[in-house]
């Protein structure tokens, strides 16, 4: 099949240009046939239109906490209530690197980078090299390098692996953590912390629940309650002394003499 118009055409099977004519009268065309869909696809099949299909996330401004759904394979979009920019895009940073960072991608931290930005706000993030600033994570953050880590550390999961060594100066705010290595500060937790075979932690402990391995060591204070309270507010109300109960009168007492010196 060729345009009506055409001067000159390319045979598909040998690649030769030559004028275009209209087929005599009769001339069958060979049309190839695709083969019919059969009724009922295969598991293969199905797991080929599954993953040519677009992936779609649910992400939240930054700004308005407006939720929306985005391709995955979007880098960026514009909120639909704010017109706020959001960052889509995962960063793997191998280098030095001091930039803010604030997406609703992934962040991976290698063995050879060196975060040193104020802030970094992401979905979730592997920290396998130095971290200096305030880390927060809508969902997990993996550390697996042996350090300090003077900024914050928020996140809803915190998995600190079994060759990680890590100390942390601030508080570290999580729904839940688990300890398979070793880690020392102060941890406040919304459910609960784990420590596995192998795994120490020393620091104070703030969470609903705590659990501790055979092999795996605390040293610290714990505090079992809500997360958001501490020692000191946990402890049982005293109840004020009856308005009816008669103060001593000391108008009328006898002077007792001090002794001598």
């Amino acid at each position: 099949m060729e345009y009506v118009a055409a001067k000159s055409s390319m045979c598909r099977q040998c690649g030769r240009y030559f004028p275009p004519f209209a087929p005599k009268a009769g001339l069958k065309l060979h049309v190839k046939e695709e083969a019919p869909v059969p009724e009922n696809p295969s598991i293969r099949h199905k797991l080929e239109d599954f993953w040519k299909r677009k992936r779609t996330l649910i992400i939240e401004c930054f700004e308005c906490q407006r939720k929306q759904q985005v391709c995955s394979t979007a880098t960026s979009t514009i909120c639909p209530g704010c017109s706020a920019h959001i960052d889509l895009r995962d960063y793997r940073i191998d280098s030095s690197f001091s930039r803010t960072i604030r997406t609703r991608g992934d962040v991976h931290l290698t063995a050879k980078g060196d975060l040193s930005s104020t802030s970094v706000i992401c979905r979730s993030a592997l920290i396998e090299g130095k971290l200096r600033g305030n880390l927060h994570c809508d969902d997990m953050a993996t550390i697996n390098f042996s350090g300090r880590i003077p900024g914050r550390l928020t996140a809803r999961h915190i998995v600190v692996e079994r060759k990680a060594n890590i100390h942390c100066f601030r508080r570290v705010r999580v729904s839940s953590i688990e300890i398979k290595g070793a880690m020392s500060g102060e941890i406040v937790a919304q459910t609960i912390v784990t420590i596995h075979k192998k795994g120490s932690l020393e620091g104070n402990v703030t969470a609903k629940a705590i659990t501790v391995e055979k092999g795996g060591i605390f040293s610290g204070q714990l505090v079992i309650g809500q997360a958001g309270l501490t020692q000191g507010e946990l402890l049982p109300e005293r109840k004020p002394a009856a308005a009816s109960t008669a103060e001593p009168d000391i108008s009328s007492a006898t002077p007792v003499p001090l002794p001598a010196t």
